[in-house]
């Protein structure tokens, strides 16, 4: 991490949550006690920032040290706000085509699905607040820059998004394992958005139970399944295929 994308200490997170400004993900040190440390606690949880607590030798490889037991990233894109993206993407007349990330945690897995939705004309793309790679360097290179091209939507709950999305018209698919459906057999045609999982769990099981279509790809080989980034890149090129 680069120090313009980061703050170190505890009062200058806790200054910096409240003055608005765009954090990512906190680091805090495990073990860490006193009243200060437990304000920007509280601080994080009531404002739904993702933190998580790490040992004390990372957050000294993070900063030479100087991080008095936490250490924020700030991120380096604005984030939209999902009823104004739906809305609008309905009103331009487009066909919407949404992607949804459950909590994926890998920053460059998320880095080559941003730079492969861009590439394949994704309207946006909606992640969680809490759990998710945070957006960061690694992130910004691996997207080869179409992390600044599309719009990124943080939610509170991925159910919720799916929710909204349905009742604005937009079938949710979802890409997983435990699908009868190839992906050749859904139709991606109308508007649409397409939920991937992480890379260990894949989609959260009271999701899977809201979407509207679950598709899989074809496995040949003896591996059972792809990475994420190659599998989501399957799902939006069917759907490109499709609409072309």
């Amino acid at each position: 991490m680069k120090n313009e994308t980061t703050i170190f200490g505890i009062r200058a997170i806790i200054e910096a949550v409240k003055s608005g400004k765009n954090i990512d993900k906190v680091f805090l040190q495990k073990g860490s006690r006193g009243e200060l440390f437990q304000e920007l606690e509280y601080l994080l949880r009531s404002e739904g920032i993702s933190s998580s607590y790490v040992p004390v030798e990372k957050l000294n490889r993070l900063s030479m040290g100087n991080h008095q037991g936490a250490i924020a990233q700030i991120s380096p894109i604005e984030f939209h706000d999902i009823d104004d993206l739906v809305l609008n993407v309905i009103e331009s007349g487009n066909t919407p085509l949404f992607l949804l990330l459950d909590q994926l945690s890998d920053v460059r897995n998320f880095g080559a699905i941003v730079r492969t939705a861009e590439c394949t004309g994704v309207s946006g793309i909606i992640i969680q607040k809490k759990g998710g790679a945070p957006i960061n360097g690694d992130t910004i290179k691996t997207s080869a820059g179409a992390i600044f091209k599309i719009p990124i939507c943080k939610v509170d709950h991925i159910k919720d998004a799916v929710y909204h999305l349905q009742s604005s018209g937009i079938k949710v698919i979802a890409a997983t394992e435990k699908a009868d459906d190839l992906l050749y057999d859904i139709s991606f045609k109308d508007p649409c958005a397409i939920i991937m999982g992480s890379e260990g769990r894949g989609i959260n099981p009271s999701v899977l139970k809201a979407v509207d279509a679950k598709a899989k790809l074809p496995i040949l080989g003896e591996i059972e399944s792809l990475n994420v980034s190659v599998a989501c890149g399957a799902f939006l090129y069917e759907a490109v295929r499709q609409r072309i």
